[in-house]
């Protein structure tokens, strides 16, 4: 028996190939793929709950990312969620009062900020800091707080 080594290489490279395109596949199926370019300048917005926010979350204006969520850290003394935001600087024409929201994609879906602009005439700057934000939607406190108005309802 002599083993066909062209039917092997085939199959490797196919192999190669099918890997290659599921990571890619990953890659853009998780928004870790996304780039928003080396000229971007950094926002940040603080949130009393940012839910299952991530590092490198899109950040949509209109459903169109503009930018991504640069690092998520703690307030020590306020206790919020301080979000900086790498906006592209195609957009760096966004009124100083522009609200951010933390929003879920789908029902189930990931998190992400999304920017409504505002009507001042003056820009956001590099640095700068949105003081309009609305906090995530937690499902489970929702559903507790329903429960819970439903109950004192009955009572009445």
């Amino acid at each position: 028996m002599r083993p066909n080594y062209k039917v092997e290489l085939a199959s490797g490279i196919f192999l190669l190939l099918g890997i290659a395109a599921l990571t890619w596949l990953a890659m853009r199926a998780t928004d870790y793929g996304q780039d928003i370019g080396k000229d971007t300048y950094t926002i940040s917005a603080r949130f009393t709950n940012v839910g299952d926010l991530r590092d490198r979350a899109p950040v949509k204006i209109g459903g169109v990312t503009v930018g991504m969520v640069e690092s998520i850290v703690l307030d020590p003394v306020t206790f919020e969620a301080v979000v900086r935001m790498n906006v592209a600087s195609g957009f760096d024409e966004l009124p100083s009062d522009t609200g951010a929201s933390v929003l879920t994609s789908g029902v189930l879906g990931d998190r992400y900020i999304g920017l409504e602009p505002g009507g001042a005439p003056d820009m956001l700057q590099d640095g700068d800091e949105l003081f309009i934000t609305q906090s995530a939607l937690i499902l489970e406190q929702a559903i507790g707080k329903y429960l819970f108005n439903a109950d004192s309802d009955k009572e009445k």
